[in-house]
């Protein structure tokens, strides 16, 4: 079985939550091990309501660690405050620090473990930054090379150089990341754009009682919404950019730490990829609505 660490803004938009029930549906269906969740976006609600989405579920094991300083990048989430309402007493301090839980998750790994960002890229760059502690004699670098067999990253816009994407460009924190963790990660990475899940609306058609549709109606799209990180967690569960029905151009991925803006050089043996969809919207669309739907066992 596959194990996973998670990261996620858990922000203002609900692509995330979208993206978190297709994670839970695997994780119920015993096809995958999500290890532990790390916030990357710190909101007044933000470990509530995301224990609270994972509690009704039926998850309310899974681990999260939470980036505390990562409090300027804006928004007001509206469906956080809801969710968040389930578990009054929970506050972001019952997390532990999102660098120290990725650490001891990896640590501790005792087969090679994934890790899917649909959200900013501080804390991995961190981790990747980190150096020995009470945790492991071992630096981030290290951990990775070790314990870190793939990355899938939702983040830039690769339809042209020099484009800028939310989890590059939001702000100094996430322009910065984002060129550590490109010039820092040793192990293959596969980003999904912002252009791949543009168009792709799912999340429509759920029962009006399910927590998701009130999620999605709390931000507006009740009938939707677009499927950046759904598209990336779906293609990390499926563990292959071909089966899960896209092409993949290799080379060497960067960000300007200034502005934020991506690149690609084009290279045989480079260690980053991004994906281009081979179909049509629909077929996506119509991949992710029924697992977000399929009842569990």
């Amino acid at each position: 079985m596959r194990s996973f660490i998670l990261g996620t803004d858990w922000w203002t938009d609900c692509d995330d939550a979208v993206a978190l029930r297709l994670i839970a549906r695997a994780v119920k269906a015993q096809e995958i091990q999500l290890l532990g969740i790390g916030i990357n976006a710190c909101m007044e609600h933000s470990v509530a309501s995301l224990k609270a989405f994972f509690s009704c579920e039926g998850l309310d094991f899974i681990p999260l660690g939470i980036d505390r300083d990562a409090t300027d990048f804006g928004g007001n989430p509206p469906y956080q405050e809801r969710l968040a309402a389930l578990l009054p007493h929970v506050t972001n301090e019952d997390a532990e620090d999102a660098v120290r839980l990725y650490r001891r998750i990896l640590a501790d790994a005792q087969k090679p473990i994934e890790i899917i960002e649909i959200g900013y890229l501080q804390v991995i760059s961190s981790v990747l930054k980190s150096t020995a502690d009470d945790i492991s004699e071992k630096s981030g670098l290290a951990l990775f090379e070790e314990k870190v067999s793939r990355v899938w990253v939702m983040a830039g816009k690769w339809d042209a150089d020099g484009e800028k994407e939310n989890n590059f460009c939001r702000n100094a924190r996430s322009r910065v990341a984002g060129k550590e963790f490109c010039e820092l990660c040793s192990v293959p990475v596969t980003f999904l754009g912002w252009e791949v899940g543009y168009g792709v609306i799912t999340g429509n058609g759920l029962d009006h009682d399910d927590h998701l549709y009130a999620a999605l109606c709390d931000h507006g799209s009740e009938h939707g919404r677009h499927s950046w990180d759904p598209m990336l967690v779906l293609m990390a569960l499926i563990g292959d950019e071909e089966t899960a029905g896209y092409l993949t151009v290799t080379g060497t991925a960067s960000v300007d730490a200034e502005s934020g803006e991506n690149y690609f050089v084009k290279d045989d043996f480079g260690k980053h990829r991004f994906v281009i969809k081979k179909h049509e919207d629909r077929f996506y669309q119509e991949q992710i609505n029924r697992l977000l739907q399929r009842r569990e066992r």
